[in-house]
Parts: structure tokens; C-alpha cells; sequence
């Protein structure tokens, strides 16, 4: 439960960043706060919303919060060049909900989604709603 706090307070923390950040490019820090209650499930503002911060509105991984980060986040342009060509959506789900963590790896950079959307709606399915539109998003962006 603690580790999932934790990455809730940092989820929300980049998430608020967003909007003083956006006019920031080059933000050092990141503030906290809670995560905004997005009402739309639809993947585009999904992502605007909670993901943009970090791996930049075209998904590239060079977002107004990524230069506060000690890892560079993802490119998700390339997710399925990076495995081969393909686009799994199970796996690329596993890593939004936060299910698949490689203790190999070292700890996770990235904020566990799954509790945090579930925490902000009324219901559990929009949570999940709202992961299936985002995969779909992030697979439209795919760099050809």
C-alpha cells in the first residue's frame, strides 16, 4: 500500500506540473498535488492529461517535466519497434496498471496508473475504460 501512495503522490505530482509546466519547458522540479478528475475516458485527453508531462504531447519522451526526471521516459513512438515490430497490448497495459515490475530492472520511474485512474473515478470500470482508450491512443501514434 505504501509503495502504491508513493507513486500516487508522484503521479499526481507530475500531473498538476503539467499546466505550470507546459509554459516551462525546462522546469527543474516537480510540485505536488492531486491528480486532476478528468472527466472524458477517451484515450487523446487521457493522455494530454496524465501522460504528456513527462513523455511530451507528441509522445516522445522530451516533456516539459522530463528534465526533473533521473531517467529519460520512454519514447512511445517506438514501443513496438523497440520489441521486435509488434504492439502488445497486454504488456503495454501491464506496464500502465503497474502488473508488470522486472525487480531486475531496479525500482519503477514510471507512475503506477492502475490505482491512481481507479482512485479518481466513481466506478473501476472507467478505470480500465480509460486504460484500453489510452493503449489504443498509443498505438496510433506509432512512428511508421
Amino acid at each position: 500500500m505504501r509503495r502504491i501512495c508513493r507513486w500516487t503522490v508522484w503521479g499526481a505530482t507530475a500531473v498538476v506540473m503539467l499546466s505550470s509546466a507546459s509554459a516551462q519547458a525546462d522546469a527543474q522540479t516537480i510540485k505536488q498535488g492531486e491528480a486532476p478528475r478528468l472527466q472524458s475516458v477517451q484515450g487523446a485527453d487521457t493522455f494530454k492529461t496524465y501522460c504528456a508531462v513527462c513523455h511530451g504531447v507528441e509522445g516522445k519522451g522530451n516533456g516539459p517535466a522530463a528534465a526533473a526526471l533521473k531517467k529519460v521516459p520512454a519514447d512511445l513512438t517506438t514501443i513496438a519497434k523497440r520489441h521486435g515490430g509488434s504492439f502488445s497490448q497486454p504488456d503495454v497495459e501491464a506496464v500502465i496498471s503497474g502488473d508488470q515490475v522486472l525487480a531486475a530492472h531496479g525500482s519503477r520511474d514510471m507512475p503506477i496508473w492502475g490505482p491512481i485512474f481507479e482512485s479518481i473515478a466513481a466506478d473501476s470500470s472507467f478505470a480500465k475504460l480509460r486504460v484500453s482508450n489510452l493503449i489504443g491512443y498509443l498505438r496510433s501514434i506509432l512512428a511508421q
